[in-house]
């Protein structure tokens, strides 16, 4: 395996049996976006295979989402192979409410013996693993979600002192 060297702990690239693998770290915001954009584009550009892993970062914006969907493109578009590693309910989220999970493909993937455990996951009382982050309102995974019943309409009224629902 060959370590590409660098001074960004934000992006660490390996490359081994024509498969590039870019992991990325912390924020990937607009200032990181704009460092790494020649970068990740000369990856897109040049591997035949490039793994994009995700696992490690700490916030992503619109920006961030618009550098991997350039990416994928630039990689379906030569017909290389591209997978995106992305455990983290937060980003899949936003990548399903962009309508990107088509371009990009998110899947798990192994897990990373160099990332730390997540703050906020807790253990359940079997001891797995659970995250923190309370379910998508409407998931059928949700365990509180019960049958919508007929009722009356309730409006939400945002204002000062407003604490709950107007009927």
């Amino acid at each position: 395996m060959q370590l590409i060297p660098r001074h960004d702990p934000s992006l660490v690239v390996r490359s081994t049996s024509g498969v590039t693998v870019a992991t990325l770290r912390g924020e990937l915001d607009l200032v990181l976006v704009r460092d790494l954009r020649p970068e990740l584009d000369a990856l897109a550009r040049e591997s035949d295979a490039l793994t994009v892993d995700i696992r490690g970062l700490t916030f992503c914006d619109a920006s961030g989402l618009g550098l991997l969907a350039h990416c994928a493109g630039r990689m379906r578009r030569r017909s290389a192979h591209w997978r995106l590693v992305c455990d983290q309910p937060w980003i899949l989220r936003l990548i399903r409410l962009t309508e990107l999970g088509e371009l990009l493909r998110p899947e798990a993937g192994p897990p990373d013996p160099s990332a730390r455990p997540d703050a906020s996951a807790r253990p359940d009382r079997a001891g797995a693993v659970r995250s923190a982050e309370p379910p998508e309102v409407g998931d059928p995974s949700d365990p509180a979600r019960k049958p919508s019943l007929p009722g009356p309409t309730v409006r939400l009224v945002a204002g000062p002192g407003t604490t709950g629902p107007v009927r």
